[in-house]
């Protein structure tokens, strides 16, 4: 029996994204994320007392800034070189030969795969054969499968390889191949990297990717980690993913639908965020959160976004500490039914109701709007037009969500001035 962990998508040194700091935020614990998961990694193999860790590539997340980050990773290597472990290294997309321009010497238990071919590197002891080919480029376009070697005789075969098979969403198509392709190479396990998400893509072989070992933005929710993997004569390989990470990534939805007051909205949100806290335990997380229903406070929320973020950050803060950090929030709550009766607020509140009604009932008109707001959205900042929450001009359920939220801060403006009157 031997066991090895299967790692890969580490981007050492890497760090979050776009994220907005505030007082009271775990900034500590974001900024070193991606070292303090990898030495959870380190961690894991030495309490194990496994054999081999496979890393398949973006162990780096580009060129080094400075030496920093090779001397950080050698020296956490040590550690599993004193405990006689080995290491075997592909190179991904982002750690390719060529945007690498710095290196240092790595401990005699780390091996790199070449470039130019693939090789094959055994374990006498053990009789594990490893087949690999790190990336040259970014962009490797061709089947490096096709190429890998045959597998040899009375040894357990791995396959380590950085790729997305046929294709992921999220993810560019490097090193392109098919569950044929590897299968036919008669290996007992396929180490693959490049997927952020824990995929069994193949049973029989194993064909896995282990995702990334700590999210860095909202698209990489939930637990992340490597791959614990024993191996017992006579017996399919177990698979286990352990979860590394130091900080996890949640998508957190809130129904206020009914909710009367603010802080019965405030009670809906620590009711749910308490079961997503317990659930992570003791790992902190970052939310983002949207607010959805229609509630009586609707016109409030809508109409002053800054101070509802704040409220429910400092919600967030009373009740969890540092175990919760609120990237982002999103407020898609409706005003409630009025039940068929007519509007009661007189003169511009009931004309502006009126437009409002107007423009969402009418196709149309939505359209106009999205074709007079497109110039105005190409200057929005990036992430406003890119990735999962991208403004979309020509997408009417996004218009009408904004011009919800531009009745409800319209409505508010107008009280504030005739209240004030």
């Amino acid at each position: 029996m031997f066991k090895f962990i299967h790692t890969a998508d580490i981007h050492l040194d890497s760090p979050l994204h776009r994220l907005e700091a505030y007082e009271g935020a775990p900034v500590a614990e974001i900024r070193q994320a991606s070292r303090r998961a990898f030495e959870n990694l380190i961690d894991l193999a030495l309490t194990e007392s496994v054999d081999v860790v496979l890393i398949a590539g973006d162990l780096f997340d580009g060129d080094w800034k400075d030496y920093h980050t090779g001397l950080y990773f050698i020296t956490q290597i040590h550690r599993l070189k004193t405990a006689g472990i080995a290491v075997f290294v592909v190179s991904g997309n982002h750690d390719a030969a060529g945007r690498m321009t710095r290196s240092l010497p790595y401990p005699d238990n780390v091996h790199v795969f070449s470039t130019r071919s693939p090789e094959t590197r055994k374990l006498e002891a053990l009789k594990i054969a490893v087949h690999g080919q790190s990336f040259a480029t970014a962009a490797i376009k061709n089947n490096l499968a096709l190429g890998y070697p045959e597998p040899v005789s009375g040894y357990f075969n791995i396959g380590l390889l950085h790729t997305s098979l046929t294709g992921r969403d999220g993810h560019e198509t490097y090193a392109p191949c098919t569950l044929a392709d590897l299968q036919s190479r008669g290996y007992d396990y396929w180490a693959l990297g490049h997927v952020h998400q824990f995929e069994i893509a193949a049973a029989s072989p194993p064909v896995v990717f282990p995702g990334c070992l700590q999210g860095r933005h909202a698209r990489e929710t939930g637990p992340k980690g490597a791959l614990l993997v024993t191996v017992a004569d006579d017996s399919p390989p177990e698979i286990i993913h352990q979860p590394l990470d130091v900080i996890r990534w949640i998508q957190l939805a809130v129904n206020l639908e009914g909710a009367p007051t603010e802080q019965a909205c405030l009670d809906r949100f620590v009711d749910v965020l308490e079961e997503q806290t317990r659930r992570n335990a003791p790992v902190p997380i970052i939310i983002r959160v949207a607010l959805a229903g229609k509630t009586a406070v609707h016109e409030q929320m809508a109409g002053d976004l800054e101070y509802v973020k704040e409220a429910f950050r400092s919600t967030a803060i009373a009740h969890f500490g540092d175990r919760v950090w609120i990237d982002k929030l999103t407020v898609a709550t409706q005003p409630p039914t009025r039940d068929g009766q007519a509007p009661i607020d007189p003169g511009p509140l009931r004309e502006l109701e009126r437009l409002v009604a107007e423009i969402q009932a009418d196709d149309d008109l939505l359209q106009l709007l999205g074709e007079e707001l497109t110039d105005l959205f190409r200057k929005l900042p990036a992430e406003y037009r890119q990735g999962p929450g991208a403004i979309d001009p020509a997408d009417p359920a996004q218009l009408q969500h904004i011009v919800n939220q531009a009745h409800a801060m319209l409505t508010r403006g107008l009280k504030r001035e005739t209240d004030a009157a």
